[in-house]
């Protein structure tokens, strides 16, 4: 083919003779250079990934010190996130250790009270996660701490939120920083409502719960401004009673500390009543770290250099080491009986995980619950949960599993900060329910919500739609139309149903009638002690308790049993490329976003959810 030049009959100019690629070819040829281009973006991408895996793998080797030596104190630093469980090896790796579980909290302090090379326990508090539940769950194993060993406990941190406060009252010596804060004012509920913001954009939404549902409130943040009655009544019973509760033993172990560490200097006007603390609540003034020394709420206002300086000078300790790296390195004896342990953390949702754990997945807990129940070395199961609940059809299908697990070895609840909607049906059928008496849960109930986005569309993008059908419900479900009565009642029929259902379960697994179990249903959230009075959790005490109970059931003693979790971890190249394909960037995405807009993890999860939901009533952060 020639290539030469040749004029131009119009301009007089040379042309090209070469053809020009046509339209399609140029198209496919920019489609194959961004598919190239992405191949390489994402192949480099991984390279860095896994340079910077290698990175902090390298650096993270296992430190010798807790196995050399004596005299030093165990740290339990509450000041970033705290999990139920241990995760993966690679998320440790991740965490830098900066997220501690409850798992090796407990595990910590209970060697810690047998080991000679430990001579006192620091408490660092000031901006972690702890829930009301957890810092009890820790309170009770410092009390074991105490009743065997008598090692001293010393608690400091810049501020201390209130179940921080809650737990350090156990300590012989609180200090705090001399610029902190205590976050004592008694315990509120704040619900955030989008109705006001809805009606803006023109977004209508559905609510369909069952009739009786008046507490089950959590569709109320759409179409409400405000809290209904029974939302009002039921948070205010609960909190009351959450409160009630800690403040009585916060005002008893911090008298106790009084008399037996600092009587010389403590009149008996200056002792903590439920009255005073109440009061002080009321007026703010045990906030601040002066006001809080002269009422007695803490001890010292100093440094943290200065507790180090304490934990030396009083207490012989050379060297401080973090209660992840103490737990690693205390082994249990391994007895001739495995208990199992499943962890439910999160929301509940359908599926399996396909990456990190973030949720509580269905078909995981399913899975881990029948693995457990045919494992020859396995004589009996506890199930930790802590989740305001979530999906109805993994709720079912976690409830089921359980029912075919109890065939077989029994199992055991322990409850967390919250066990409730969903995450109360999976645990109603076990065999025995644990719970703290802070634990929220109950909220037996469902609900279902269908936005209606038309005006939306019209007002603010000029969208329109139109249809065509077969059937007169044919487009009945979509949310560019109202609901119709016929959609409407198909929906109400349906929610009506899974409640029956559940109810009927609690029934069965609680020894109650079908009327008794619907009195205290409705979606009402109780807290664990009040659950314990109508019957709802058999007993209460922490994960130990749980432990205990399934060793009894399973007539074996505790002392000859090892604990098997499950599921199975995966090994640590499983779990890098599980994390790859996790798409990290998104998740850091989300967490950006939630830093800046209040309730966006909230947000997200409501436009992922699927309709028909066994949740909490409610968002509603309690401090």
């Amino acid at each position: 083919m020639s290539t030469e030049s040749t004029p131009n009959p119009v301009s007089g100019q040379t042309s090209d003779t070469r053809k020009p690629l046509g339209f399609g070819m140029t198209m496919l040829a920019s489609a194959v250079g961004v598919i190239v281009a992405f191949a390489v973006l994402q192949f480099f991408g991984f390279l860095i990934l896994m340079g910077m895996l290698v990175s902090i793998i390298s650096s993270s080797g296992k430190s010798d010190t807790v196995l050399t030596g004596t005299d030093y104190a165990v740290e339990l630093d509450l000041t970033g996130e705290i999990t139920e469980c241990m995760g993966t090896e690679l998320q440790g790796l991740l965490s830098r250790g900066k997220t501690v579980s409850m798992e090796e909290l407990t595990k910590a302090i209970d060697f810690a009270a047998t080991d000679d090379r430990v001579c006192a326990l620091y408490l660092h508090m000031g901006g972690g996660t702890l829930s009301w539940a957890q810092a009890e769950e820790l309170m009770i194993a410092l009390d074991d701490f105490d009743a065997e060993c008598g090692k001293p406990i010393i608690a400091y941190g810049d501020a201390y939120s209130q179940p921080e406060y809650f737990l350090a009252t156990k300590a012989r010596t609180i200090g705090i920083h001399p610029a902190g804060m205590i976050d004592f004012r008694g315990i509120g509920g704040e619900v955030i409502f989008y109705k006001g913001l809805l009606d803006k954009l023109g977004v209508k939404m559905d609510l369909i719960r069952p009739a009786s549902n008046d507490y089950k409130s959590a569709g109320e943040l759409y179409i409400r401004t405000d809290m209904s009655a029974a939302n009002r009544e039921q948070v205010r019973a609960y909190i009351s009673d959450i409160w009630d509760y800690c403040i009585r033993v916060m005002a008893d172990n911090r008298n106790n500390v009084l008399k037996a560490y600092h009587d010389e200097h403590v009149q008996p006007s200056d002792l903590l009543t439920v009255q005073k603390l109440n009061t002080l609540a009321d007026n703010l003034t045990a906030c601040l770290p002066d006001e809080a020394k002269t009422a007695w709420m803490v001890d010292t206002l100093c440094f943290e250099q200065d507790i180090m300086q304490l934990l030396k000078g009083n207490y012989g300790v050379k060297r401080i080491v973090t209660a992840q790296s103490y737990a690693a390195d205390a082994d249990y004896d391994e007895g001739d009986h495995g208990i199992a342990v499943i962890y439910a953390e999160g929301n509940v949702v359908s599926g399996k995980s396909e990456g990190m754990q973030t949720a509580v997945y269905g078909d995981d807990i399913a899975k881990a619950l029948k693995d457990a129940a045919e494992d020859d070395d396995v004589k009996a199961i506890v199930l930790r949960i802590n989740s305001p609940g979530g999906a109805a059809t993994a709720s079912e299908t976690m409830t089921h599993a359980v029912i075919e697990a109890k065939k077989k070895k029994p199992v055991v609840v322990s409850m967390s900060g919250v066990a409730a909607s969903a995450g109360y049906e999976m645990a109603c059928m076990a065999n025995c329910i644990v719970a703290h008496p802070t634990t929220l849960t109950g909220s037996i109930g469902v609900f279902a919500t269908i936005p209606e986005v038309s005006g939306l569309l019209r007002k603010h993008l000029g969208i329109t739609t139109d249809t065509v059908q077969t059937n007169r419900s044919s487009t009945s479900l979509t949310v560019t139309r109202p609901l119709s009565p016929t959609a409407r009642n198909m929906l109400q029929r349906n929610v009506e149903g899974f409640y029956q259902t559940f109810i009927r379960r609690v029934a069965e697994g609680r020894h109650m009638t079908v009327e008794e179990v619907d009195k205290i249903a409705r979606g009402r959230v109780w807290t664990g002690a009040q659950a314990k009075e109508i019957g709802l959790v058999d007993t209460l005490g922490d994960m130990m308790t749980a432990l205990n109970i399934a060793a009894e059931l399973a007539e074996v003693e505790i002392e000859d049993c090892h604990l098997v979790k499950y599921p199975k971890e995966k090994d640590l190249w499983a779990q890098i490329m599980d994390m790859y394909y996790e798409q990290d960037e998104e998740i850091k995405l989300r967490a950006r976003l939630n830093a800046i807009i209040p309730f966006y993890s909230e947000l997200e999860e409501w436009s992922r959810m699927e309709p028909l939901q066994a949740r909490l009533p409610f968002i509603l952060r309690i401090q």
